[in-house]
């Protein structure tokens, strides 16, 4: 039997059908007592990876007791969400007017219908619960350097102290002629030594170093710590990003996994977390390509900080249908067709074994999907449906996931309407 047929027909016995969520009960028993459950996605702009990961994450939380959600997303903007679902004092009043926030490219990736009704049941969730109890809602990445600074310096002009806040005002200063533009600032750094690193450094260990707790909101010294973690890691992600892509990725990363540490530190030792991110975040770059190029990610890094046996990674992956994205950096988006995966791919190896929804567990002493190395789709923000070949990422499936969801045909999110968007 060939290998691809021999993959088909164990996917055909071993996957369960995936109809109605009762059906994750299958991911949640597997999941069982872990303190860390990563949830992928193929796309950014597929409307069931947010729908499956939203009903996963409510069984998790309801069922087992998991205390944030985390994402691939800035820190400033998921704040404002993390407020309205705690419902701080001084939260914005509706999730609509949170999403709003979400202003920068890509604004679909969070200012969605999906995304909105997540907010809603978490805000409900978390009604009759003390505010230590209630579920929050986070942003891990590394690109909003200046909303970072910018909010750092309006906490600090109400409780921070004056050395505090000359510090915020000097690093602020000291980006500010590069108009908001992270590649500017990127070339001015790497090739003409002019660097900020020095300013958001001390601002960084000053502010974690006399971190105040308030009662009207605990969170707001992390929070701003966390803005100026950003700023630090920001700084090395743009001067790094124009000379070597791989070790920009790695900064980023790092990035959102030392965010993340922050994050389960506050929370305290029972912490349960639980992580989005696209697939090639969540899966561990050591069972693809990215480990010939010296590459890491979170789902490697979590592992290795917490061990296998504490963490529990799933990919999702979709065969063909309608997808959200933009030809280019910065272009509007589009809805966009999805083909029919390529022959060979996983994906089109699951549409194979059986062309409906479904659900694999996956163990890396697998004989074949431990050592049979396949094309994986990944799909960005930015996407070219005629350059389709160049999105498969070489695989060890069980390797790089613990279970993957696999969802015949998707279809694209439902975006809201956002007035201002900056490139």
């Amino acid at each position: 039997m060939k290998v691809e047929d021999a993959i088909v027909e164990q996917i055909r016995q071993q996957a369960v059908r995936l109809s109605t969520s009762e059906d994750l009960d299958v991911l949640v028993e597997a999941i069982g007592d872990k303190k860390y459950v990563l949830l992928g996605e193929a796309t950014h702009g597929t409307s069931e990876f947010y729908k499956l990961r939203m009903e996963l994450s409510r069984k998790l939380i309801e069922t087992k007791g998991f205390s944030f959600i985390a994402v691939e997303g800035d820190w400033p903007s998921c704040y404002e969400i993390n407020r309205y679902v705690k419902q701080y004092k001084d939260a914005k009043p509706s999730s609509r007017e949170v999403l709003e926030t979400f202003n920068r490219w890509p604004t679909w990736m969070w200012a969605n219908e999906e995304v909105g009704e997540l907010m809603e049941w978490l805000n409900q969730h978390n009604a009759d619960k003390p505010m230590a109890e209630r579920v929050g809602f986070y942003g891990l990445d590394v690109y909003s350097l200046w909303e970072s600074l910018e909010e750092i310096e309006r906490y600090l002009q109400e409780k921070g102290t004056p050395e505090q806040l000359a510090l915020a005002r000097k690093a602020f200063e000291c980006f500010d002629s590069y108009e908001k533009e992270g590649q500017n600032y990127g070339v001015s750094a790497a090739f003409y030594d002019e660097s900020c690193k020095d300013e958001v450094v001390k601002l960084l260990q000053t502010l974690h170093a006399k971190r105040v707790r308030y009662e009207e909101d605990s969170e707001a010294a992390l929070s701003v710590e966390l803005n100026a973690l950003v700023a630090v890691n920001a700084e090395d992600y743009y001067r790094t990003m124009v000379r070597h892509d791989a070790d920009s990725w790695n900064v980023r990363d790092r990035h959102m996994v030392e965010a993340l540490r922050r994050l389960a530190d506050h929370h305290g030792p029972d912490a349960k977390i639980i992580v989005w991110e696209h697939n090639t975040h969540v899966g561990d770059a050591r069972a693809t390509d990215m480990l010939a190029d010296g590459m890491v990610n979170v789902g490697q890094l979590v592992r290795e900080a917490h061990g296998e046996a504490d963490v529990f990674a799933i990919g999702f992956g979709t065969y063909r249908g309608t997808v959200i994205a933009a030809t280019s950096w910065g272009a509007p988006m589009a809805t966009m067709q999805v083909p029919p995966a390529q022959p060979g791919s996983w994906e089109e190896l699951m549409h194979r074994a059986g062309a409906h929804d479904q659900i694999l567990l996956l163990s890396k002493e697998d004989p074949i999907l431990g050592h049979e190395v396949l094309g994986h789709r990944a799909i960005g923000v930015v996407y070219r449906p005629a350059h389709e070949r160049g999105n498969y990422v070489p695989s060890l499936m069980a390797r790089r996931y613990d279970a993957f969801v696999h969802v015949d045909e998707s279809h694209a999110l439902h975006p809201l309407t956002i007035k201002k968007v900056l490139v």
